[in-house]
């Protein structure tokens, strides 16, 4: 996106190589992601505002983190504001004019960015105008003719310094004025080839100015053929936008008729998920959170009134190692018999905050402030009482892979929705 505006781009892969970057270079604007190896966005942007000779580059966060916990965060160290990843052109040029590193568009023939109008409340992006197809041929023509123009100057350069040069040779070729006649025999010797040069390069001149205007000749009726295909495009794309226009307005008012609120009824659209936890991972993050943000994002889109209600359970483990050096899930061969502890030892070991990312609380956070109240989240810990999926019967020919497989199932973190009484 930055690209597209002619800004030059140099990318670091770490904030390490940034910070280094930095010791040579001074760049206009930062823009920072967040989750990187080593060192993140945040500590990046605490580094770069606590060196003198970097703490008046303008940081912009970019990343997937939301609420306004982590925007605090990040403008309380220094940063201008968060990107969301789903960034859009618009919000990229205000930033940049924000950052004055674009110039003053007001002279230009057509808008950088497709303006967007509103058709019932719905924004819809408009194309470029079909006027956009003769300005681009006015300006191939106007190239050609500069073009045709540069031609015409250097021949005329070229014939000034020829006849320059013939002028040359003929005075030097010329005998001394003198009284007397010259004999017929000497006026005879007189070199001709000055004259038969100029003449040659008086038609190679002409020549070069012929081919010259062929070829801009042929050039513009390119260029027109060109415009006549791009003028064509653009009536497809008016009658595109018609169409995605009558979509828009059918879209419209299919979502007018659906009820305002979910009512009584509501949960029974927001079926329980399931959502399974790796063992080792703090159950709400990473694939959680992507289940929680979809879910979140639909509900209050249809307006949902309620508790969403985020349950972690645990599963028990056929597990090797020691409490020193931590435990791993047994080798799928391995005897059942044999595994050192059976139970989730890493799950126990995690109090309340410790149980969700900070993106995870950003999300529960922002959403509640969003909504003013109407979509709470409520987080529980089941522990592993209710088991989804059965345990096998421990035999002696039980194996660790068996048994973990089970364990896996129940290892897990549901989802539910539950609408309230009033809207």
């Amino acid at each position: 996106m930055l690209e597209k505006y002619d800004i030059e781009v140099d990318m670091s892969e770490s904030a390490e190589q940034a910070i280094e970057y930095l010791k040579h270079n001074r760049p206009d604007a930062i823009f920072m992601d967040h989750l990187m190896p080593g060192m993140d966005g945040l500590q990046a942007v605490q580094a770069i505002k606590g060196n003198p000779q970097t703490a008046m580059i303008p940081i912009m966060m970019y990343t997937s983190q939301e609420g306004e916990l982590y925007v605090g965060q990040a403008r309380a160290l220094g940063a201008m504001g968060v990107l969301p990843k789903q960034v859009r052109p618009v919000d990229v040029s205000k930033v940049l004019y924000e950052l004055h590193l674009l110039p003053d568009r007001r002279d230009m023939t057509e808008a950088a960015l497709a303006p967007v109008e509103l058709e019932g409340g719905t924004p819809v992006e408009r194309p470029a105008a079909a006027a956009a197809g003769a300005d681009w041929g006015r300006r191939l023509e106007t190239a050609v003719k500069a073009q045709s123009a540069d031609v015409r100057r250097f021949i005329v350069a070229s014939l000034d310094s020829f006849a320059s040069r013939i002028v040359s040779d003929l005075r030097d070729s010329m005998p001394v004025a003198s009284a007397e006649v010259p004999p017929p025999a000497a006026r005879q010797a007189r070199p001709t080839w000055p004259w038969a040069a100029g003449v040659v390069t008086a038609c190679v001149a002409a020549t070069a100015f012929a081919a010259c205007w062929l070829i801009a000749r042929d050039d513009l009726a390119k260029s027109r053929a060109e415009v006549a295909g791009l003028t064509s495009a653009n009536a497809e794309l008016q009658r595109a936008r018609l169409d995605l226009a009558a979509s828009v307005k059918d879209l419209t008012a299919a979502l007018t008729a659906t009820p305002a609120s979910i009512g009584a009824a509501g949960a029974a659209l927001f079926a329980s998920r399931a959502e399974p936890v790796p063992y080792g991972e703090i159950p709400f993050d990473r694939s959680r959170l992507d289940v929680l943000r979809d879910l979140l994002t639909k509900l209050e889109a249809q307006g949902f009134h309620g508790v969403v209600k985020i349950t972690s359970l645990s599963g028990l483990f056929c597990l090797n190692g020691n409490a020193a050096d931590g435990f791993t899930p047994a080798g799928a061969s391995v005897l059942a018999s044999k595994c050192d502890v059976v139970g989730n030892p890493f799950e126990e070991s995690l109090s309340g905050q410790q149980r969700q990312s900070l993106a995870f609380a950003n999300l529960i956070a922002g959403v509640r402030q969003r909504t003013a109240g109407a979509i709470t989240v409520a987080i529980e810990n089941a522990g592993s009482g209710r088991p989804n999926t059965p345990y096998p019967q421990r035999v002696e020919a039980l194996t660790a892979g068996e048994w973990n497989r089970a364990a896996a199932a129940n290892n897990r973190v549901e989802f539910a929705a539950e609408s309230s009484s009033e809207p």
